[in-house]
């Protein structure tokens, strides 16, 4: 029998669409019987016997039957609302590089400006737990890839993504952050009124309907997307079996672009970069590394004008020593002190003089690192 019956009368594509959505039969098959049929609606239309000789396996079958009306009324009631919509593979908006990936999804959900999903697009990730310099750097190289032309995209994580996604947008540009729940949750929640932002000014994208939490195992599939709608992906930190990784990987299966920023030897956020570097992603030390290998693909969008960085003021003798002896790893304040043989509240005041002018910050457990090229 089939699973449409007389009292469907009123239901639309969408209606059909949310339901072979919910269905747990995976995108690739679910895009199969879309096109076998011609419709989700067809689909849904037709007998057993039909859908036996399409190859369909009982189990597939099972599945097909057991329709979520009750969720797709609920993501009915989100569609609703304004600047809110579901773009599925069959509609011209869907993206061309998202649709030639393996196990494109089969829609996408969309709040916000979904014509950026279109726009060339560089994906910045890294560490949850990153260091105040991977912060700063994630956010500085989405300000400038910005202010460039490109459009910065991120999973809406802690760490390096916010900071990618805050970048992008007080450069005043949009971001696109693709998320690993439905879009009526925002995950991590801190992130909240980050998410409120992006939805103003970008789009927040997912596959998955409303009422799907944070799963462990839908941020991988989740990644795929993030690299698949990219020209390329940017590693900041990442340590060793991170998701970040992933990303990088499922990028290179997938014939984009991966770069990587080096860190300190001694971060353990900076060995999965590294292990990148060694196997063939190229080590990124400016915007222009970046983009000297995608102009091509980003078209005439791209801008390249090269910003002569700001002169910094004359720092103080003292507050020059500081900074010596501090380095370019995370430092404690008891090595310092072994280091300078300085009184402790000396250094205090210079240590706090030189966070203020944003030359340093404080790391976990009452270290120190410095920040850009300070």
């Amino acid at each position: 029998m089939p699973v449409k019956s007389g009292n469907d009368d009123n239901k639309t594509e969408t209606h059909y669409w949310l339901a072979l959505i919910r269905a747990p039969v995976g995108p690739v098959h679910a895009a199969r019987f879309v096109r076998h049929f011609g419709g989700p609606a067809e689909l849904f239309d037709a007998s057993s016997d039909d859908w036996s000789a399409a190859g369909i396996p009982q189990a597939l079958q099972a599945a097909l039957r057991a329709v979520d009306w009750a969720g797709v009324e609920q993501d009915l009631r989100w569609l609703d609302e304004p600047a809110r919509e579901l773009i599925t593979c069959d509609d011209p908006r869907y993206p061309a590089a998202l649709r030639a990936i393996a196990q494109a999804p089969l829609a996408l959900f969309c709040h916000g400006d979904a014509s950026l999903l279109a726009r060339p697009q560089l994906a910045i990730v890294g560490a949850r737990a990153a260091s105040p310099r991977g912060l700063e750097t994630a956010a500085d190289f989405a300000g400038e890839l910005t202010r460039r032309g490109l459009l910065v995209s991120s999973g809406l994580a802690l760490g390096i993504d916010g900071a990618a996604h805050r970048g992008a947008l007080d450069a005043g540009g949009p971001t696109i952050a693709v998320c690993g729940t439905g879009l009526d949750r925002v995950y991590p929640s801190r992130h909240r009124e980050l998410a409120h932002r992006i939805g103003e000014h970008g789009v927040l994208v997912s596959e998955f309907p409303t009422g799907v939490g944070p799963l462990g195992f839908n941020f991988p599939r989740r990644n795929r997307i993030l690299s698949g709608l990219s020209l390329g992906v940017l590693v900041v930190e990442a340590a060793m079996q991170s998701g970040s990784l992933v990303t990088a990987k499922l990028a290179l299966e997938q014939g984009r672009e991966v770069f990587a920023i080096p860190g300190s030897i001694h971060q353990p956020t900076s060995r999965g970069v590294h292990w990148l570097i060694r196997n063939g992603a190229k080590l990124t030390e400016n915007v222009d590394d970046i983009l000297e290998e995608i102009a091509g693909a980003a078209g005439p969008a791209l801008r390249y004008e090269p910003r002569p960085p700001a002169a910094a003021p004359t720092l103080e003798p003292a507050q020059q020593r500081v900074l010596d002896a501090l380095g370019h790893d995370v430092t404690s304040f008891d090595r310092l002190v072994e280091r300078l043989e300085m009184p402790v509240s000396s250094l205090s005041a210079v240590l706090m003089a030189l966070e203020l002018q944003g030359r340093i910050a404080s790391a976990p457990g009452g270290a120190f690192q410095r920040l850009g090229r300070n």
